[in-house]
C-alpha cells in the first residue's frame, strides 16, 4: 500500500491528508497529523472523499449534441468542433463575443492556462465563482490594505483575545478552523457572533449579535462610534500606520447607538458590550465569510470590518488581522491567477501598461486586451443581450451557483456555443454544445492556494477513468487546434508553474520542487528561493502606496428588496456541513447525500403558527423570479420574519436576485424577499 499526500478538494481550508492506494486503486484514506492547519483533522466532507472517486455519473468521454441527445466523440474530433465555432465567433462578432469561466476546484495551473487562453484570444471575459464569494474581499481590502487576501493564518487564530466572527458559520462551512478559535476561547479569549441565524459556531459565543439581513454596516459603525467616543481606539497605531481616521470621526459624529439598534435590531448594550471586547482586547482577529459579502454593499461591508480593525491597530501581529474565509478549495488562487476580468494574473490591473507588456513579453505577445472584461452575470446579462455568442465553462455549475436561475437558463439556451468541462454531468453540462471529461483531484498534480494564502502541491494518486483527462493538458491540446501551440508548449503542471513563477511576484520562490519537499506549502509573498514564505501580512507596513492602511467612511444602505405585503419574508442563504458549494459532489456522495438528501427551508416557530405549517410539511417558498418547493423546518435559529434555505440543491438560486454591488459586481445573495405557502396537494388533504 503506497500513501500519497494530497489536498482535499472542498472548502478553502486546505487540509492536507494520504490518500491509501493499492494496486492503483484508492481504498482508504488516513491523517496527516504534520498539516499546520488541519493536524491530521477532516470534517465529514473530507473523510467522504473516496466516494466521488468511483461513482458510476463520472464523465469517461468527449460528447457533443446532436437533435437534443448526447454523442460519443473523438478528443480528436470534439477540439476540431470547439477550435472552428471559436473561431467563426470571434471573426464575426469580435473577441468579446466570447467569454470563460475558471473554476476554483481546478489547480492555479489549469487556472493560469485558462485565462491566458481566453486573452490570447483577444478577451478580458474571464471570471469564476469568486466573484459570487469573496469579490468584495479582493475589491475592499486591496483599496484600504493593499491586498485582498486573509492577513493571518488559521492556527493563528489560537493566539487571539477575542475573535469577532461576521456572517460566517464555519463551525460547518469550515470544521476544521473552529478547533482553533475554540482553542482561544479555551485560554480566555472573548468569542463574538454576528449572524441573522443562530448556527452551530453561535453556540459557543460569549456574545451573540442577531442583526437584521443585510444590516452590517449598521452595527460596525455603531461598534466604532462606542470606540471613538470612548477613547478605545489605538492612537499610536492610527498615526505611525492609517491615513482618514478624522474623515472617519466626522462621519460618525451624529451616529448613535440607537439609531445602529434601530437597523440591525440589537438592543444598545449588546452593541456597546461588543465594541469595548473587541478595542480592549490586546490581540484581536476578525473572521467573515459570506454573510457579509454576499450584498449589494459588500465592499462597503468590508471597507467597514477593516475600519474597525484598523483605528483598533489589530494588524501584524498573531491573533490578529481581518481575515475572510475562502469558500472552494482553490478560490484564492483562481484569483491569483488572473481569473478576473480587470485584472492579469498577480493582481496586475489591465490598465497598467507597463506591468501589462512584461506579462505579454512572458507570453510572447506584442500586447494583451486593454479592456476590462465582463463579470458571471455581467456575461449573462450580455448573452440575452446577443453580446456573447460562445461560452466555456471549466468546473463550474452556473445553473446552481448563480442568482435569478430562470435568467441564466434563459441565456445558456441563447448562446450560439456553451462549452463545459466537468467530471459529473451537471445541470449545466446537460445544456452544453460539447462536453469533455475531466479528471477530479486525485488523478492529476498541481498546485492549490488555501484561504490563508498557504500553496500546496497536490500529488495525482490514481489514473483517471474512461478517457478523462486534467484540464491543463485538455486546454494544451485545444490550444494546438486554435493556432496557440507555441504558447502552450507544456509538458507538465510543473512547467505550468515555473512559469507562474515569472508571471506572479508572490509566487516567484513558489516552485514545484519546494512544494512537494514541503509538507504544509508555502504563504505567499514568497519572492525568491530562498524566503521562507509570509505567514501574517502588514507587520510593519501595508502594501498600499503610502504603506498606510486607509480609514474610508461608509454608510449604511438598505437591501435591493424590503418586506412587503406581497412578499413579507426576509430569504437568507447559505451552507451546511455536509455539502459544498452547488452540491455536483456531496450529493452524488452517499454518506453524505443520506442525512440530508433534498432541500428545507427554516421558518421560525411564531411564523410557522401563523402559517399553519407543521414540521417536515413541503411548502413552496416564492419570490419574484421563481420558486421552490422544500421542506418545512421549524425553528429558533431564524428570527421572526427571516428564513433560510441551504444553496446546495437546484431550484435554491430561482429566487435569489442578481442586483449588484457597484464595486465588486457580487449579487446579493444574502437577502430576497419571499412569502410562503402550502404545497397544494398537502392543502387539499387536510
Amino acid at each position: 500500500m503506497q500513501l500519497v499526500p494530497t489536498i482535499c478538494t472542498y472548502c478553502g481550508t486546505g487540509c492536507g491528508l494520504y490518500l491509501a492506494v493499492e494496486e492503483g486503486k484508492a481504498v482508504g484514506i488516513e491523517y496527516l497529523s504534520a498539516h499546520p492547519a488541519s493536524e491530521g483533522a477532516l470534517c465529514p466532507k473530507g473523510n467522504a472523499l473516496l466516494q466521488i472517486l468511483y461513482h458510476p455519473d463520472r464523465l469517461l468521454y468527449p460528447q457533443k449534441k446532436e437533435n437534443g441527445a448526447f454523442k460519443r466523440i473523438s478528443w480528436d474530433e470534439a477540439y476540431g468542433i470547439i477550435a472552428d465555432k471559436l473561431k467563426e465567433i470571434i471573426s464575426i462578432y469580435g473577441s468579446d463575443a466570447v467569454a470563460f469561466y475558471g473554476s476554483a476546484q481546478c489547480t492555479n495551473e489549469e487556472n493560469y492556462l485558462l485565462q491566458k487562453m481566453g486573452r490570447l484570444l483577444g478577451t478580458n471575459n474571464i471570471d469564476h465563482c469568486a466573484r459570487l464569494c469573496h469579490a468584495p474581499s479582493v475589491a475592499a481590502l486591496a483599496a484600504t490594505l493593499g491586498s485582498g487576501a486573509m492577513t493571518n493564518t488559521i492556527h493563528g487564530f489560537a493566539d487571539s483575545d477575542c475573535i469577532l466572527i461576521v456572517g460566517s458559520n464555519f463551525t460547518e462551512n469550515h470544521p476544521v478552523i473552529s478547533r482553533w478559535v475554540l482553542d482561544a476561547k479555551e485560554k480566555g479569549a472573548k468569542i463574538i457572533v454576528v449572524d441573522p441565524r443562530y448556527t452551530p459556531t453561535a453556540w459557543f459565543a460569549d456574545s451573540f449579535l442577531q442583526l437584521r439581513p443585510g444590516t452590517d454596516i449598521a452595527l460596525i459603525n455603531g461598534m466604532i462610534s462606542v470606540i471613538l467616543k470612548e477613547k478605545l481606539y489605538n492612537y499610536n497605531f492610527i498615526e505611525e500606520r492609517t491615513e482618514g481616521f478624522d474623515d472617519l470621526g466626522k462621519s460618525l459624529v451624529n451616529y448613535s447607538l440607537q439609531e445602529a439598534s434601530k437597523i440591525t435590531g440589537i438592543p444598545e448594550d449588546s452593541i456597546k458590550e461588543a465594541a469595548r471586547l473587541y478595542a480592549r482586547a490586546k490581540n484581536a482577529s476578525i473572521i467573515y465569510c459570506m454573510g457579509v459579502t454576499q450584498h449589494r454593499s459588500g465592499t462597503d461591508n468590508v471597507i467597514a470590518l477593516s475600519n474597525l480593525a484598523l483605528i483598533c491597530g489589530n494588524f501584524g501581529r498573531p491573533g490578529t488581522g481581518i481575515n475572510p474565509l475562502r469558500g472552494q478549495a482553490n478560490v484564492q488562487g483562481s484569483c491569483d491567477m488572473g481569473v478576473l476580468p480587470s485584472f492579469f494574473p498577480g493582481y496586475v490591473k489591465i490598465s497598467d501598461k507597463a506591468q501589462r507588456k512584461r506579462i505579454a513579453n512572458l507570453w510572447g505577445v506584442e500586447d494583451l486586451p486593454t479592456q476590462p472584461g465582463l463579470t458571471i452575470v455581467e456575461i449573462i446579462n450580455a448573452v440575452h443581450d446577443g453580446r456573447i455568442k460562445g461560452a466555456y465553462v471549466m468546473g463550474e455549475s452556473l445553473m446552481v451557483s448563480d442568482p435569478d436561475t430562470h435568467h441564466v437558463e434563459e441565456a445558456l439556451h441563447k448562446l450560439d456555443f456553451l462549452i463545459v468541462q466537468d467530471i459529473f454531468m451537471t445541470e449545466t453540462a446537460a445544456l452544453a454544445d460539447i462536453l469533455l471529461p475531466a479528471v477530479c483531484y486525485a488523478e492529476k498534480e498541481g498546485s492549490v492556494t488555501s484561504t490563508e494564502r498557504r500553496v500546496q502541491w497536490r500529488h495525482k494518486a490514481i489514473e483517471p477513468p474512461g478517457e478523462a483527462k486534467a484540464d491543463w493538458k485538455i486546454l494544451c491540446e485545444l490550444a494546438e487546434k486554435m493556432g496557440l501551440a507555441e504558447k502552450f508548449m507544456y509538458n507538465s503542471a510543473e512547467e505550468i508553474l515555473i512559469e507562474i513563477n515569472k508571471a506572479i511576484p508572490a509566487y516567484g520562490g513558489i516552485t514545484p520542487a519546494r512544494l512537494k519537499e514541503n509538507i504544509g506549502g508555502l504563504c505567499w509573498p514568497c519572492p525568491d528561493s530562498s524566503h521562507q514564505g509570509t505567514p501574517i501580512l502588514h507587520i510593519s507596513s501595508f502594501r498600499t502606496p503610502s504603506g498606510k492602511g486607509i480609514i474610508k467612511p461608509v454608510v449604511h444602505r438598505e437591501p435591493a428588496e424590503i418586506p412587503n405585503y406581497e412578499y413579507p419574508f426576509t430569504l437568507t442563504t447559505g451552507r451546511l456541513v455536509l455539502h459544498y458549494n452547488s452540491g455536483n459532489m456531496t450529493r452524488r456522495s452517499p454518506s453524505l447525500n443520506k442525512r440530508v438528501p433534498e432541500v428545507f427551508v427554516e421558518i421560525n416557530r411564531k411564523d410557522a403558527e401563523y402559517l399553519g405549517i407543521k414540521p417536515d410539511e413541503r411548502v413552496k417558498v416564492i419570490s419574484r423570479r421563481g420558486s421552490v418547493e422544500a421542506k418545512a423546518l421549524i425553528t429558533r435559529r431564524v428570527a421572526p420574519g427571516v428564513v433560510f434555505l441551504p444553496f446546495h440543491f437546484p431550484g435554491v438560486n430561482r429566487l435569489t436576485i442578481a442586483e449588484l454591488d457597484p464595486v465588486s459586481k457580487i449579487p446579493e445573495f444574502k437577502v430576497a424577499t419571499c412569502r410562503i405557502e402550502k404545497v397544494a396537494d398537502q392543502v387539499g388533504e387536510q
